[in-house]
């Protein structure tokens, strides 16, 4: 069953999380994921939201998921966008 990471960030270091950006193509594709959404400047239609990013990452698994978000690659470039955002990361199921 497919599965997505939904990241929700708020910029604290842009340089920082630039860094991380530049390496997370290379770390991704390592994956067996795809990215659906990277939208810095998302529309906000309704209701109260403090962030700057919304990120969606798809993969056809949550094992597939789990993978890449505990690789130790991931958590290698992942100091970078922990010094250059504040982050809500969740994983959820597509509806069956």
């Amino acid at each position: 069953m497919t599965a997505y990471i939904i990241a929700q960030l708020k910029f604290t270091d842009l340089d920082s999380y630039r860094k991380y950006q530049r390496a997370f193509p290379k770390v991704f594709g390592r994956f067996r994921g795809t990215i659906v959404i990277a939208d810095e400047h998302p529309r906000l239609l309704e209701g109260h939201w403090e962030r700057d990013k919304v990120v969606v990452l798809s993969f056809p698994s949550e094992e597939d998921a789990l993978a890449f978000q505990n690789s130790d690659e991931y958590r290698l470039i992942a100091r970078d966008r922990k010094a250059g955002a504040e982050a809500t990361i969740l994983l959820v199921r597509q509806f069956s």
